[in-house]
Parts: C-alpha cells; sequence; structure tokens
C-alpha cells in the first residue's frame, strides 16, 4: 500500500529540494516514500519516487533503471544510484536503548562516492523513505550533510502529519458511509412504525365507543388512545429531523422576554432532538392533574407485574409553573424505573404536597435493589446505568440524563436518596429508593 503524498506533502517535497538546490547546489535530489507489499509474507519493501528534480533525471533502483517523467534519453550526469543493501534501510530499527554496531557501518553507506548523499526519512524508528540528493563539482561536508538530515527530519514530520491526513479523511468518508446507512434504516422503520401506530389508535377509540359511561375500562381505552397520540407526536419529530438542512442546525435564538424549554438531551446549538415540550411556554399547572392519567397506566403495568402502587395526592395543593409536555415525560420516566427495577411483590409510593424553598416537590420511592453510592453522583449523566448494566434489565441511561436536564431547564431540580426515605415501604432486605422532583411554585 503506498504511502499518503498529496499534493500539499509533494509541493513541501518540491520546497526542501528548491533549498539543497539554492543553497547547497545539489544538481540532483529525489524524495523516496515506501511502498509496503502487504500481501508478501516476508514484509518485503521498496522504493517508490515522489519528487526528482531535475524532472529528466533518471534513477536505478538495484539493476532497474525508471524514468522519472516521459523523456526517454539518458543522460550520465543524471544518474543517481541506490544503495544496493536497501533492504537494510527499509528495515525499521530497533527499539532498544542500547546502539546498534552496524550504525556506524549503515552511516557510512549514506554517502556514496562523496557526492552523493542518502538520507533516511524516520519517525520513531520507522522508515518511511529516503531523501536523495547529489552534485557534480564537489563532496559533501560534515556541516553540509549535518543540513541535509535536518531537511530529511522535515520531510519525516511532513510525512506523519500527511498519513494522519489522509487517514482522518478516509475514517470520515466510512463514518459518513455509516451514516447514511442507518439514515436509510431510520426511513424504513419510521415509515413500518406508522401503520401499526395509526391501527392501535383506531382500535383504541373503537374501545372507547364500545364501552358504557361509567364503565371502569374506559381509563384503559383513553389511556390507549392518549398514548397513541404522544406515539404519533414523536414520530412527527423524527420526521423533521429527517427532513433538517444545514441552516436549520444553527444555533436558533430566543426571544429574551419569554421562557421556553429547549427540551435537549444536552446543551449544545442544534435544536431539540425528538422530545415533548420543545419551544413551548412554561405554565401554571396542577400536579395532581398531571400525576393521574400517569397512574392510570403505572397501575395496569403494576397489576401485571405484581407490584403494589401507592399514591398519597393531598387535595387543594398550590400550582407550579411547569411545561406539561415536558414534565410528562420527566414523570414517565420515573415512574417507568420504578416499575423496571422493583421485583415482584414490592410496592412503589407517591407522594405529593412536599415543599421547599418556594418549591413543590413529588416523592416516587420503590422498593427495589437501590443504587450504589459510587453511582448516585453520575447519575443523570447520559448512557450511564453502573451496576444496572451488570443485569438482564434492558436500558439506555438516558431516561434520568432526560429528566434533569428538561428539570434544570423549568427551574427546578431532581433529589435521589437511596436507601428510600419513606419508612411506609422501606425494610432493610429492599433498601429502594426515592426521586423527589421539585418545581416552583406559582404564585
Amino acid at each position: 500500500m503506498l504511502m499518503s503524498a498529496s499534493s500539499d506533502f509533494v509541493a513541501l517535497c518540491r520546497e526542501q529540494i528548491a533549498l539543497l538546490t539554492q543553497g547547497l547546489g545539489a544538481s540532483l535530489s529525489v524524495v523516496y516514500l515506501t511502498e509496503e507489499l502487504v500481501d508478501s509474507p516476508t514484509g518485503e519493501s521498496k522504493l517508490v519516487p515522489v519528487v526528482v528534480y531535475p524532472e529528466a533525471a533518471v534513477i536505478m533502483p538495484g539493476d532497474e533503471m525508471l524514468e522519472a517523467t516521459a523523456q526517454k534519453q539518458l543522460h550520465l550526469g543524471n544518474v543517481l544510484m541506490l544503495p544496493q543493501q536497501q533492504g537494510r534501510l527499509l528495515t525499521p530499527a530497533p527499539t532498544t536503548e542500547t546502539p546498534q554496531p552496524e550504525q556506524p557501518e549503515l552511516q557510512a553507506e549514506f554517502l556514496l562516492n562523496g557526492h552523493q548523499f542518502v538520507c533516511p526519512l524516520l519517525h520513531e524508528d520507522v522508515m518511511l523513505g529516503l531523501l536523495v540528493t547529489g552534485r557534480d563539482d564537489r563532496p559533501w561536508n560534515e556541516q553540509e550533510q549535518s543540513q541535509i538530515q535536518k531537511v530529511g527530519q522535515t520531510l519525516a514530520i511532513a510525512c506523519i502529519l500527511d498519513q494522519r491526513r489522509a487517514w482522518l479523511q478516509h475514517q470520515l468518508r466510512q463514518q459518513q458511509i455509516l451514516q447514511a446507512q442507518q439514515r436509510d434504516l431510520l426511513d424504513n422503520l419510521l415509515h413500518q412504525f406508522r401503520n401499526p401506530l395509526t391501527a392501535l389508535r383506531t382500535f383504541g377509540k373503537l374501545l372507547l365507543k364500545r364501552l358504557r359511561p361509567g364503565d371502569p375500562n374506559r381509563d384503559v381505552g383513553d389511556n390507549i388512545v392518549r398514548e397513541s397520540d404522544r406515539l404519533t407526536e414523536l414520530l412527527q419529530k423524527f420526521d423533521q429531523v429527517i427532513d433538517w438542512t444545514d441552516a436549520d442546525l444553527e444555533l436558533l435564538s430566543l426571544p429574551e422576554s419569554e421562557i421556553f424549554v429547549e427540551a435537549t438531551v444536552h446543551k449544545s446549538a442544534q435544536p431539540a432532538l425528538l422530545l415533548p415540550g420543545t419551544g413551548e411556554q412554561e405554565i401554571d399547572c396542577s400536579l395532581a392533574d398531571l400525576l393521574t392519567p400517569l397512574l392510570v397506566s403505572a397501575q395496569a403495568i403494576a397489576q401485571e407485574r405484581n407490584l403494589q402502587l401507592l399514591a398519597d395526592i393531598p387535595p387543594n395543593l398550590p400550582l407550579v409553573k411547569a411545561n406539561i409536555k415536558a414534565l410528562q415525560e420527566v414523570l414517565s420516566n420515573i415512574i417507568d424505573n420504578a416499575l423496571k427495577y422493583t421485583p415482584s411483590g414490592g410496592k412503589i409510593y407517591m407522594e405529593l404536597g412536599l415543599e421547599k424553598e418556594n418549591l413543590q416537590g413529588i416523592a416516587i420511592s420503590d422498593t427495589g435493589p437501590g443504587i450504589p453510592p459510587e453511582d448516585l453522583a453520575h447519575l443523570g449523566e447520559r448512557h450511564y446505568r453502573g451496576v444496572q448494566a451488570k443485569t438482564e434489565i434492558p436500558g439506555t441511561g438516558l431516561g434520568l440524563a432526560i429528566a434533569k436536564q428538561l428539570i434544570e431547564q423549568m427551574q427546578g431540580k431532581i433529589e435521589v436518596f437511596s436507601p428510600a426515605i419513606h419508612r411506609a415501604i422501606a425494610s432493610p432486605d429492599a433498601p429502594g429508593t426515592t426521586f423527589i422532583i421539585w418545581l416552583p411554585i406559582s404564585y
């Protein structure tokens, strides 16, 4: 595989050769790079010229004669011979700290007949190529040889940087291909998702029509339609993201006179990603009213998993200032975690009416295994699951990160206690966890 040799690297080589020509009187110079024969079991390498001066020069590596240009005329004064022991030059030097006995002999080999000098392009004991230069009128003295070696060091560093640039460009291209494939897959999945979602919503509405007023199962039908509407809204945001252009990714400015919730999962200059509540204003709302429909869904899941769901909702609670859709997302994530990590036969307890520092709180406690102290400090970090990553319980580590971001944007906060702070459900065998969501009270 031929090493990277971009136009910028070739231009740099020509500038360095011009220094040798104008400053030291070199009449012939060639820059070689190594070509690794990756299919060769012996790891054999050979040299490939990338820059030759003058362009009419003829180079003779070993017994072969290669013309640097299309010109076929042979000028004896412009013929350059490489050392016969190329294999030794192309073999990486040992990494031991003790000097090698072959080093003086190899250094002597670099100077050919006093008029031609061979300078290896080395970087961290790896052979990258050769700089070969010569002149007809006089041999090279020690000071001139030192200057040539400095030019060789410059070319070696430039070669390494050029390779890294080529590698990064290759990685970027591979990433772009992967992203294109992922986008095609996402398009296909979203297309297939729409039909069953529409059918689910239709079945929910048909169920409501068949149930008489006062039937306890009407709450189930209402929740089917409500969750279907929520999925439809999220699907629309997926479509918006797919249709984004570069202009859509620019920083969005918001009016200073109004408070909005960005609903992003991390602070960046990009628009919000797929989360409810984006761009909506905060309003006065009742925590009890928001929690009630969520409790219906949670109760159905708790019953299926043999869990006991308890709720303490005092009357006449003060209103809080919040983004309704964003707060529903937060409560759903916290309740979902409690249901997911509480083993069968356990309890989940929700309590409203907590107050402190002009904030109203809702506490959600469970009788799960609890959270180790070393994991508590990392809660809210994206994709962090801690000890739960070692269990078979599925998760992405995003739910708490999303909840924390949304609550902070509403000027609230989330507190986590493990073991749970509610004695009504906590026990030594099931320490559990308590999440308290604090929101500003509306006055």
